[in-house]
């Protein structure tokens, strides 16, 4: 009845471990899928922001691009262009 009895508490202790075992490791599972998706959505926005600045990068060697940056911000206007004010707004 001994035999038994220490075999049917290791087998106990067994199933119990091993349970915990595989609870412990799922809930690490579940947090790294979490890590994951939350680098994968930090990749994706990573790659967007990079197109944007490619796109940008791209217009701002434009002559019209700096055409428009001298007239609009820097007050500048080509030779002999006459300037019209509205004084109304």
């Amino acid at each position: 009845m001994n035999k038994k009895l220490i075999t049917l508490i290791i087998v106990i202790a067994s199933i119990i471990l091993f349970s915990l075992t595989f609870i412990s490791q799922e809930k690490m599972s579940k947090k790294y899928d979490e890590e994951s998706s939350q680098y994968t959505q930090q990749i994706e926005n990573a790659r967007t922001t990079q197109n944007k600045l490619k796109s940008t990068s791209s217009s701002l060697n434009t002559i019209n691009y700096i055409e428009d940056t001298a007239r609009n911000k820097l007050d500048m206007y080509l030779p002999n262009e006459r300037v019209y004010v509205d004084i109304d707004n």
